[in-house]
């Protein structure tokens, strides 16, 4: 788990103040599935699907393929339900 935390902060030039992990993947029972990541910034993001998109295929390398998604919250992002499953369900790195 420490090699996601590496990434996300390499990646986000460190702005990154949080990584949850959320989902099926924090049920040892279920086999495969994608690893869901919540990063959460205290700063606005600039180009957030661009960075979603990097640290999710960088994540996936270390993780030697398992697909990965990457969920941001920012002050300048909109919050959804699936926001409110990470902060009150996920777990952080």
């Amino acid at each position: 788990m420490s090699a996601i935390r590496q990434v996300v902060l390499e990646t986000s030039k460190g702005m990154c103040l949080a990584v949850r992990v959320f989902g099926s993947r924090l049920d040892d029972q279920v086999k495969g599935g994608d690893l869901d990541l919540m990063l959460e910034f205290s700063e606005p993001v600039e180009h957030p699907s661009l960075l979603a998109a990097k640290i999710a295929a960088r994540v996936s390398r270390v993780l030697h393929g398992r697909k990965v998604d990457v969920l941001l919250s920012a002050p300048n992002l909109k919050r959804f339900p699936i926001h409110e499953i990470a902060f009150t369900e996920g777990i952080l790195l």
